[in-house]
């Protein structure tokens, strides 16, 4: 299987071509694909590190695919779409998307958040990389979760929001700092995707998630991730 860094799913050839020569002149490997049918035969062929991927595509839609995507992978997803409004973001943020950019968008602006989800998702820097807690163990670089000696599985979202948790263990956090971080933008009707997140690691890392022990709420302030690490 070759490694590539980026595939590109959209049916417009010019933009894609426009964009995949941007990442290309600052060191990426890009492959483009027109159709889902065409992303599967390149995610065979090839290992990526991240997708660039349109909602409206000519034999499905970007949701379906990433919902798709999500019960395999945890590869950061970022929409690309002329659909604007704050429902069709907060839907593409709640099926696993990482990032949702507006078209038509700055190439500036999406090298950005192409840089930012690979390194959120692929660097660790200010962490031990292996961490344990009670009967949960983290390895940060292989991106594994046990729980009593049984595998976690996360999406690349809840393992990004816990990782920013944990290196701010036994602090207080406001939401809209969480979100900025983790999200990497702040909008104040995303962030209601927080919650649901929250409420997913909950329900994988504690023994009673409606009585957490570690991820607690702090009223009118937002979260605490309580450890004794």
């Amino acid at each position: 299987m070759d490694k590539k860094d980026i595939l590109i799913i959209d049916d417009d050839k010019d933009l894609g071509m426009i964009t995949s020569d941007v990442l290309q002149d600052h060191g990426y490997k890009v492959e483009l694909a027109g159709s889902i049918e065409d992303a599967y035969e390149a995610l065979e062929k090839n290992q990526f590190k991240l997708l660039i991927l349109d909602i409206n595509l000519p034999d499905g839609t970007g949701f379906n695919f990433c919902k798709e995507i999500r019960r395999e992978s945890i590869i950061p997803i970022i929409f690309i779409s002329a659909r604007t409004s704050d429902s069709d973001k907060v839907t593409g943020l709640d099926l696993g998307g990482d990032d949702y950019l507006p078209k038509p968008y700055s190439l500036g602006e999406l090298l950005s958040r192409v840089n930012a989800n690979i390194r959120r998702a692929y660097g660790f820097v200010g962490i031990e990389e292996k961490v344990k807690f009670d009967n949960i163990e983290i390895d940060l670089t292989a991106r594994i979760i046990k729980k009593e000696g049984k595998d976690i599985k996360l999406s690349i979202k809840e393992f990004d929001l816990l990782k920013y948790l944990l290196k701010h263990k036994n602090t207080a956090l406001r939401k809209e700092d969480i979100f900025s971080e983790v999200w990497g933008m702040f909008n104040e009707i995303e962030i209601s995707t927080l919650a649901v997140h929250i409420r997913w690691l909950r329900e994988k890392l504690e023994d009673n998630p409606s009585k957490p022990k570690y991820i607690k709420t702090l009223w009118g302030v937002g979260y605490i991730f309580e450890v004794g690490i």
